[in-house]
């Protein structure tokens, strides 16, 4: 099997590419342009000068966010830029507390079409305590938005960011390239519903390292349509793990290929690597993918590959996943699981799961008991010591 085409000479460029430090030659203080670090004034006009400004720059320029709390509405910082950007926040950057200020915008900060450009440091809450009350009581909520979205973007490095309390997914790629992301904390309490961390999709060439995610939905969620991402030194839980998926939401979706989480580790989290589909006809697939030199601790699910999605009943009952599933590869996985059934391959019965393989696995149910193995419709192979035991076809 070959291992993914991580390009970490690709990588080694965009980070000499893009110079975090910045040298650039102008610098765009928000505060100069009617800011006020108060928490209470809104300060998204004052934001989207600063960012015209430095975006209309021939030079490089850096956006500064200084010291203090500044409320920020819907805003959408757009490019391309004219120079290579560097967006440097030492304060924190507030939304409304209301949530029905948001409307149905799915964003609240966006970064479209920038190019050569990093987001540096800062804490960004969201403040999503109401809305979280609003989607438990059943009530006729807004969708939620998003806390710090990318679409488009190309050359970007963000590095340092805090996000807080995201009303849906803390930070999302959506069609981006070359992307790293570095020494990131995204934070929501565990029972906060559908937090996810970092989501990525219909993106290539991105890099997720040195990161701590605590949420109340995926750690990292990947998407359709992701090629070359690799995850490492990942810090998860509480959460729902590392999810490829879910899949199969549309006939003709794009695939995931080349995808690799190593080094990290998974504490108390619902799941700890994941792939799931939708049990619905789909053109999609996952294939080379690695999961390896992982630690497990207190995990409900520490391998898992659903192909029988179906949470509502509607829309799938009585079918098969079309998503298929080949090459990948569970590597030095060991710790402990909540659950005795601490590895679940349950893989379409019209698209079986193939290439799969199991290398070195030692997983422990905590209480006391030997875990155990459960597996449909998955085909592949065994090396070294698999604890539980392997139950793979040949």
């Amino acid at each position: 099997m070959t291992k993914p085409a991580i390009t970490f000479p690709l990588l080694f460029t965009l980070l000499t590419f893009i110079d975090v430090s910045s040298t650039a030659s102008n610098v765009f203080n928000v505060v100069s342009f009617g800011a006020k670090p108060d928490g209470v004034t809104d300060s998204t006009a004052a934001f989207l000068k600063a960012w015209q400004r430095a975006c209309g720059s021939a030079s490089s320029a850096t956006v500064v966010v200084p010291n203090g709390t500044f409320l920020l509405k819907v805003i959408t910082f757009g490019g391309p830029c004219k120079s290579k950007i560097t967006f440097q926040v030492t304060g924190t950057v507030v939304a409304p507390e209301d949530y029905r200020t948001f409307g149905n915008s799915g964003y609240w900060i966006l970064f479209n079409k920038v190019n050569r450009f990093s987001l540096v440091g800062g804490t960004f809450d969201a403040r999503a305590n109401g809305f979280w009350s609003c989607r438990k009581s059943g009530q006729n909520c807004p969708p939620g938005v998003r806390s710090i979205s990318f679409n488009s973007a190309k050359d970007v490095i963000i590095s340092g960011v805090k996000s807080m309390n995201s009303q849906v997914s803390h930070m999302t790629l959506n069609g981006c390239t070359n992307v790293v992301v570095r020494n990131v904390k995204l934070v929501a309490p565990g029972n906060s519903p559908n937090t996810d961390g970092f989501h990525v999709q219909l993106s290539t060439g991105v890099t997720f390292t040195g990161s701590t995610v605590q949420t109340g939905d995926d750690c990292v969620a990947i998407g359709p349509g992701t090629r070359n991402f690799l995850i490492t030194k990942l810090a998860c839980g509480p959460g729902h793990g590392v999810s490829i998926g879910s899949l199969a939401k549309e006939l003709n979706e794009d695939g995931v290929e080349n995808v690799t989480v190593s080094s990290s580790v998974f504490t108390g989290s619902q799941n700890g690597v994941r792939i799931k589909s939708w049990a619905r006809p789909s053109t999609g697939f996952v294939r080379n993918v690695f999961f390896q030199d992982l630690v497990m601790k207190n995990v409900e699910n520490p391998i898992i590959i659903d192909q029988n999605y179906c949470p509502t009943h509607e829309g799938c009952p009585n079918e098969y996943s079309g998503v298929k599933i080949s090459q990948v590869t569970y590597k030095n996985i060991q710790g402990t699981s909540a659950t005795q059934e601490a590895m679940k391959l349950v893989c379409s019965k019209s698209s079986p799961c193939t290439g799969i393989t199991l290398q070195d696995i030692k997983l422990i149910y905590n209480k006391g008991t030997p875990a155990t193995s459960l597996c449909f419709n998955a085909v592949g192979k065994s090396l070294g010591v698999i604890q539980p035991t392997s139950c793979l076809n040949r």
